[in-house]
C-alpha cells in the first residue's frame, strides 16, 4: 500500500561547502544530470513494460490450457518482471507524478480476502476494512453499507475504479503485481516456516475446476494483468521526450531536479526500504510485512531497490537487453565539490549492495526472507538487521553528498520501526 508518510528527523541544511583545490573543474552542470537522470527513468519504465508484456503473454497461456507447466511459466514470467520494475522505485518519492501513480501497480501489504477464496485461519471479519472477505471472485454484487458493486462482469474498470482501495481501505488493493501474485500462487500459509504459495493450475481450469468460479478466476487475472500492461505504458510516456514526468524535473527551478533526485534516493533507502519494507517485520517477526509474501520473491525485490538506486547515483543502467546507458551523475556533482564525500558515497552504496547481495544469497541457498525475520532466528535476524544498517548508513552518506552541493533542505521519508520504534504494534 502507500507507504506510512512520516517524514524523519534527518533534515539536511542547507549550506555552501568551498570547494576543495582537487574538485574536478570539468563536472557536468545539473540540467545534464538531470536529463540523463530522466533518460534512465524512460528506459528503467520501458523494461518494466516489456517484461510485463512477457508476463501478459505467459497469463494468456495459462488461461487457453492451464497446466502445471503453464502455471509455472507464469510465475517464472512474473518473477522476470519484478527486476527491472523495482529498480524504478528510485524514482519515486522525488516525482509527484511517479508518486500519485505506484499505488495502482506495486501497493501493499493487501487483504487477498477481497479478491478470491482465503484459508479458514484468515478469518471471516475486520472491523477496519468491511471488504476483507468479500471475495469478487466468487461474488457477482459486494454490498457495503448502502451501496451495491456489480461485479457481474470482471473488468479493468472495476478493478481500478470500484475496487482499488474500496471504502477508503489502503488494504483493499485490487490492481498491480501483488493482485497478480496472488492469483498465481495463492496464500502463502507456511507462516515463517518453509514454503510459498501453492495455488494449483487447476483453479484456472474450467474443466476441471479447483477454488470455484475458475471462469471468473481467469477473468480477473487477465483484466488485472492487461491494466498493468496500461499503467506501465502510461508512466513510460510520461518519461518520454514530451512527457510531463520528465519536463517536470528537467524544467524545475534551481536545484528542484538535483533536489528531486536526492529526494527519492534518500526516501527509499531510509524510510521506504530500511524502515517499513524491513525493520517493520524483523521488529515484528511478521511474514505479512514481507514485499513479495505470496511467491517468497522479497530478497529480490529488497535487491534490485538498491541497485536502482545505483543506478541513479551514478547515472548507470543496464538494459533488459544487455546495453549500457551512461552519462552525467549526482555522483559527478559531488565529486567536483568533495572527492572524498563521493568516494564515501559510493562506498556506501557498494556496502549496501553487498549486504543486501548476501540476503539475496542466503534466501536463495539456506531459507527464504520470510524465514530469516522469523522470532528465534538470530542468524537470519543478523543478516537482515545489516542490510538495514547498510541502508541507514547510506542515507545519512546522501545527507552529506546534499551538505557538499550546498542545495536547499530535503526531507527523507521516515518510519516509526527506525524514528520512534516504541510506537510500533501499538494502537
Amino acid at each position: 500500500m502507500f507507504t506510512r508518510k512520516i517524514l524523519s528527523s534527518l533534515v539536511v541544511p542547507a549550506l555552501l561547502i568551498t570547494v576543495p583545490h582537487n574538485a574536478r573543474a570539468d563536472a557536468p552542470n545539473a540540467a545534464s544530470v538531470v536529463s540523463q537522470y530522466a533518460d534512465i527513468a524512460e528506459a528503467n519504465y520501458s523494461d518494466a513494460l516489456s517484461s510485463a508484456q512477457k508476463l501478459q503473454a505467459a497469463v494468456d497461456s495459462l488461461i487457453a490450457k492451464p497446466s502445471d507447466a503453464t502455471l509455472k511459466a507464469a510465475r517464472e514470467a512474473w518473477l522476470a518482471a519484478r527486476a527491472p520494475y523495482q529498480q524504478t522505485e528510485a524514482f519515486r518519492f522525488g516525482n509527484p507524478i511517479v508518486d500519485d501513480w505506484e499505488g495502482k501497480v506495486n501497493a501493499w501489504p493487501l487483504d487477498e480476502g477481497l479478491i478470491d477464496y482465503v484459508a479458514g485461519t484468515y478469518g471471516d471479519d475486520n472491523p477496519e476494512n468491511e471488504f476483507y472477505v468479500a471475495n469478487v471472485i466468487a461474488n457477482e454484487k459486494i454490498t457495503f453499507g448502502s451501496k451495491e458493486i456489480d461485479a457481474s462482469k470482471i473488468t479493468a474498470a472495476l478493478l481500478a475504479d470500484e475496487l482499488q482501495e474500496a471504502g477508503g481501505v489502503e488494504a483493499n488493493v485490487a490492481t498491480g503485481y501483488h493482485a497478480i501474485e496472488f492469483l498465481l500462487w495463492g496464500q502463502d500459509l507456511n507462516g515463517t516456516g518453509p514454503g510459498a504459495g501453492a495455488r494449483p493450475a487447476t483453479d484456472y481450469d474450467t474443466k476441471n475446476c479447483t477454488g470455484g468460479h475458475c471462469d471468473r478466476r481467469a477473468a480477473y487475472l487477465k483484466a488485472v494483468t492487461d491494466l498493468l500492461i496500461d499503467d506501465l505504458k502510461w508512466m513510460v510516456a510520461q518519461w518520454g521526450k514530451d512527457g510531463s514526468a520528465r519536463k517536470a524535473v528537467v524544467s524545475a527551478e534551481g536545484d528542484g531536479g538535483v533536489q528531486a533526485i536526492f529526494t527519492g534516493l534518500g526516501s527509499l533507502s531510509y524510510g521506504e526500504l530500511a524502515g517499513e519494507r524491513i525493520k517493520l517485520g524483523l521488529m515484528l517477526h511478521d511474514p505479512e510485512e514481507e514485499h513479495d509474501c505470496f511467491s517468497d520473491n522479497t530478497h529480490n525485490s529488497h535487491y534490485y531497490d538498491v541497485v536502482g538506486m545505483r543506478n541513479v547515483y551514478l547515472g548507470e543502467y543496464s538494459t533488459v537487453d544487455g546495453k549500457t546507458i551512461k552519462g552525467p551523475s549526482v555522483s559527478d556533482l559531488v565529486r567536483a565539490k568533495s572527492p572524498e564525500i563521493d568516494a564515501d558515497v559510493r562506498a556506501a552504496i557498494e556496502n549496501t549492495v553487498a549486504k543486501m547481495g548476501a540476503l539475496k544469497k542466503r534466501a536463495e541457498t539456506v531459507e527464504r526472507y520470510d524465514q530469516m525475520i522469523g522470532q528465534g532466528n538470530a542468524e537470519g535476524n543478523a543478516v537482515v538487521q545489516a542490510a538495514v544498517d547498510a541502508l541507514v548508513a547510506q542515507a545519512k552518506a546522501f545527507e552529506k553528498a546534499i551538505a557538499a552541493l550546498g542545495i536547499s533542505a530535503i526531507q527523507f521519508e521516515g518510519s516509526d520501526s527506525l524514528d520512534n520504534p516504541t510506537a510500533v504494534g501499538n494502537p
